[in-house]
């Protein structure tokens, strides 16, 4: 079963603690990992020249046993270390000790020759930037021709946030332990890591109980989406209501698509009067009102059938967008905000966030530049960054981009991996908040559906390939679906 915690390089020093304190010991710990970083590599290549790059502390370590692991399963092996094996210590000197080979300085000269290298110099505990020549040999590995094998994650990335840290060499394929870390997932560590596979070391899988980030997947949902009611009908699953632009009425009409697509029994877009013409000619499952400003959208929603409304594709950056988010949250429905809806308050944050107090449930989706409008305090890792933006706003929100993130308000996050690269093309987010919507208003929680919806989005255009626009996501979404079903099972 493909496990979904993430842990923080922080959390998994103390979950290899704990594994300690049980019954094991840090020397068969770095065994393991050794035994089993071997045993991928000789189940992903055929014997041949390989080089063993081990650096001072434990991912060296974890570099001795794999030289001995591979040596003793016949392969022309060679070690270099970084440092003189008289410096380790603890069980790196152990293994080291076991190692009854020549040994020779890690260079970038001593690259040469070699058909594969395993990166064994520094692992997620990296905290500093690599310099000098340390810096030199990770440059020249990510030079030279020979596949690279990361041990825990590819030197020079950093473990908790994924960016690079002076230098990184692109790996062919990562091995790790136990559970994944964020730079396995966020941009650009999640490019330079390759394949990445997640051994068993021994460690009890009870210790990763308490985590709160993971990897999107469908596992992850409470409800899987595909699963509906033989007993339910159009009005048990939700009606949805999208409030329209006057002039870029197709950023609406994508969402309200997308919204029947991921689940909502009904749809209705409410459209500016000047507007409704455009409208009411080119949907056909989706409904169209006809409203003038947010005092009509106030009357539409005295209809209690309207669980959900999504505000911002298309809907222009201006107070009356503002006043139409207040009258949706004062009217507790469930909400989803893209777009303009977020850009309009860029000069008064607080406002919003005041705002969404008021609702049941809402999830936000900006791209970096609309977060940053709204959270232009915010540091540290995508990850916390989405994280305290969640808290800060009384929102769930999905931080879009190669790395989407997706927070809950309560510390819960995702990172979704399923996204290519050709979703970056005009209206995919307004696919993305239409899907959202859908699956909320069917009954799916807002961290779930946001989470789910992201993945759906993903899975969509993966089946698709390069070249598919935005709409193409909303045909292929009951395909995605059924992948999710798959998945799970």
């Amino acid at each position: 079963m493909k496990r979904l915690e993430v842990l923080s390089v922080e959390e998994m020093y103390a979950v290899d603690q704990s594994a300690i304190n049980a019954d094991l010991t840090h020397e068969m710990l770095m065994e393991n990992a050794g035994v089993a970083v071997s045993e991928e590599i000789q189940r992903h290549w055929p014997a041949t020249n390989t080089i063993i790059l081990c650096g001072p502390g434990d991912n060296g370590g974890d570099g001795w046993v794999i030289a001995r692991q591979l040596a003793n399963a016949g392969w022309p092996v060679k070690v270099a270390s970084l440092v003189d094996q008289n410096q380790l210590k603890g069980s790196s000197a152990i293994h080291a000790d076991r190692w009854d080979h020549l040994v020779e300085p890690a260079t970038p000269n001593a690259l040469l020759g070699s058909n594969l290298i395993v990166d064994a110099l520094f692992g997620a505990g990296l905290n500093r930037n690599l310099k000098n020549s340390e810096a030199a040999l990770v440059k020249a590995m990510d030079e030279h021709p020979a596949p690279v094998i990361a041990v825990d994650l590819p030197s020079g990335v950093n473990g908790n946030d994924g960016q690079v840290m002076g230098a990184a060499a692109k790996a062919a394929m990562t091995v790790t332990f136990f559970r994944k870390k964020p730079g396995h997932l966020l941009a650009p560590g999640r490019f330079l890591a390759g394949k990445t596979i997640v051994a068993d070391i021994g460690i009890p899988e009870p210790l990763a109980g308490a985590a709160k980030v993971f990897e999107n997947a469908p596992p992850l949902w409470s409800n899987t989406p595909s699963e509906l009611n033989v007993l339910g009908h159009k009005y048990s699953r939700g009606h949805v209501l999208v409030v329209g632009g006057k002039q870029t009425t197709g950023a609406g009409r994508l969402a309200a698509r997308a919204a029947l697509r991921g689940g909502a029994g009904l749809v209705t877009i409410a459209a500016p009067s000047e507007a409704w013409p455009i409208y009411a000619a080119s949907e056909l499952e989706v409904m169209v009102r006809s409203i003038s400003g947010p005092t009509g959208l106030a009357d539409l929603l005295q209809d209690p059938r309207y669980s959900t409304v999504i505000l911002g594709p298309g809907l222009g950056v201006n107070e009356e967008t503002q006043d139409f988010v207040k009258i949706a949250a004062r009217s507790k429905r469930n909400l989803v905000l893209d777009a303009d809806a977020l850009t309009a308050f860029a000069e008064c944050p607080e406002d919003l966030f005041e705002t969404l107090e008021q609702t049941p449930q809402a999830i936000l989706t900006p791209h970096a530049g609309e977060f940053r409008r709204l959270f232009p305090d915010a540091e540290g890792s995508k990850l916390n960054q989405a994280k305290m933006a969640a808290y800060r706003a009384h929102a769930n929100l999905i931080l879009k981009g190669p790395d989407t993130v997706i927070a809950a308000p309560d510390g819960k996050a995702a990172i979704n991996t399923n996204g290519p690269a050709w979703l970056a093309t005009a209206g995919s987010g307004d696919v993305l908040a239409g899907i959202v919507g859908g699956l909320m208003s069917e009954g799916t929680s807002a961290f779930d559906a946001a989470a789910a919806g992201v993945w759906l989005h993903g899975a969509s255009a993966a089946r698709l390939g390069r070249g598919m626009i935005a709409s193409d996501i909303i045909s292929v979404l009951p395909q995605a679906f059924t992948d999710a079903a798959s998945f799970v099972k």
